[in-house]
């Protein structure tokens, strides 16, 4: 798609008068949520919710489901699901979350999602989640992943395939060597595709059979995949 015709499509995303309520992205790891996320932030004026952000910010604040977070995390154990459905809870009582929130990491689980869709259905003046799927070949995805590199000194990314230095191994703006990150590697790729597709499937499958799930093709301009996402909330919300 050329620049031109993704930025009308970014443009028709922007004139949206949709109230988006809840939505829920999910993908692979490396196909861009974040990203979106930040872009659908943008379109909607509504709030991204991340659980990593939620855990850590109650931590360092010192709230009582926080300071009940960290004695479990010393213990090195994980945080259940029951916590972190009373953290969410919290923070959907905010005012920002009125017109709809984009939802990054939660729910990640079965039980989380059938718990999301139950406190919401127990509010009169709730929407119901919608999940949308952002769609990238997994060798697409394994290029992104393998290939990125980054400046130890300006933090400047890189991909070896798809966005290379001038010269090899050396970032363009400080001459420094490029590193790879430890976990960029096929074989953490791999192990992290399978705890993906095992914990995300039956969530995927639990919207699907609700009917409020799609799939929009990620390899594409961000601003057309975000204008995908709209067009696709749009559709199910009416």
């Amino acid at each position: 798609m050329s620049s031109s015709a993704s930025t009308v499509e970014s443009g028709r995303a922007a004139d949206s008068k949709t109230v988006p309520g809840p939505i829920l992205l999910l993908g692979a790891p490396g196909v861009g949520k974040g990203t979106q996320a930040k872009e659908l932030v943008k379109l909607w004026g509504i709030p991204q919710i991340s659980t990593g952000d939620l855990l850590r910010a109650n931590v360092s604040q010192g709230t009582s489901l926080g300071q009940v977070a960290k004695e479990i995390m010393g213990r090195g154990e994980l945080v259940p699901d029951s916590l972190v459905n009373e953290m969410v809870a919290v923070r959907l009582q905010q005012p920002d979350t009125a017109n709809g929130y984009i939802l990054d990491g939660f729910p990640r689980t079965l039980g989380q999602a059938g718990w999301l869709d139950g406190r919401l259905a127990a509010q009169a003046k709730s929407m119901p989640v919608i999940a949308v799927s952002i769609q990238v070949d997994y060798n697409q995805l394994l290029r992104r992943i393998t290939g990125r590199r980054s400046c130890p000194v300006c933090q400047t990314i890189y991909n070896v395939h798809m966005n290379p230095p001038k010269r090899d191994g050396v970032c363009d703006v400080e001459g420094a060597a490029l590193v790879q990150r430890a976990d960029d590697t096929e074989e953490v790729f791999k192990e992290r595709m399978r705890a993906y597709e095992a914990l995300t499937a039956p969530v995927v499958e639990h919207y699907r059979a609700l009917g409020r799930f799609a799939e929009v093709d990620g390899d594409r301009p961000i601003a057309a995949i975000a204008a995908g996402i709209v067009a696709a909330v749009e559709r199910m919300r009416q």
